[in-house]
């Protein structure tokens, strides 16, 4: 990659306006940027512009775009918030290093299909913050395709509710084969990625049962998941062992909601 130009902004505005070139591009971590050959006419770096902190308020949670994967894996509030799901669903991500780079805002404006950081954020009930668009629900977000704006936070909030989170890997580190996270978080829904596409929400057509799910609730529920989402094959599974996968995984989330495994 050649970068003919770098600029530490100094303002959202000033990203904004240098982002609007084609040629430009706006630094996150720089770990799946800077594995293209292409020329970057301006690379723009945010880091000056305090977008690297998580606030906890009574309500919810602030991420900055440039908040760390690893940050986010250790927070306190977010963990015990969610049960320990974000320590569970980052972890794997390929190592300490990795995670001490990558930030949230490149891995959620990627909306990459194995993201595990997108497929548990979309079980929650969490909005991104655009510069220009504003504050929109994170699944609308999901679904547009890709412009010039600049994520600028991502906020969760304290929604009552739990989530569980799954993911199968072929061996530690590697991209997942599927990932998986259930929650009861404004209704009940499942979300389903590395299908290979980009994570899915999939609703539940009831609510969860007051004491959770049994072993025979959460094999329907899973089944019914598995079947509703469409899958792809690629190098590490094919289109009817992810479906499989979809069904295990889901099952199980299901089940660590109501505290049974």
């Amino acid at each position: 990659m050649n970068i003919q130009n770098y600029v530490r902004a100094e303002s959202l505005e000033q990203a904004y306006a240098l982002n609007q070139k084609k040629s430009a591009r706006i630094l996150g971590g720089m770990l799946w940027l800077k594995m293209g050959k292409n020329t970057v006419g301006t690379a723009i770096d945010l880091c000056g512009l305090g977008l690297d902190t998580i606030e906890e308020t009574d309500d919810g949670f602030t991420v900055g775009a440039m908040v760390t994967l690893r940050a986010l894996e250790q927070h306190p509030g977010l963990n015990a918030y969610t049960g320990g799901a974000f320590a569970k669903a980052l972890a794997p991500i390929v190592g300490v290093q990795f995670r001490n780079l990558a930030t949230v805002g490149g891995s959620v404006w990627g909306r990459f299909g194995f993201s595990d950081v997108l497929t548990l954020l979309l079980a929650l009930d969490c909005s991104v913050e655009l510069y220009k668009a504003g504050v929109m629900p994170l699944e609308q977000f999901a679904a547009l395709p890709y412009d010039r704006d600049l994520l600028v936070r991502v906020h969760i909030r304290k929604t009552p509710g739990r989530v569980a989170y799954e993911a199968m890997r072929i061996q530690r580190t590697d991209l997942p084969v599927l990932t998986c996270a259930v929650s009861d978080i404004g209704g009940l829904r499942a979300v389903v990625g590395a299908r290979p596409g980009k994570a899915l929400v999939l609703r539940g057509e009831s609510a969860l049962p007051a004491g959770g799910f049994d072993e025979a609730g959460a094999a329907a529920f899973a089944a019914d998941v598995a079947a509703r989402a469409p899958m792809g094959s690629n190098s590490r599974g094919s289109a009817a062992y992810r479906t499989h996968l979809a069904e295990v995984l889901t099952r199980r989330c299901a089940l660590r909601l109501g505290g049974e495994l």
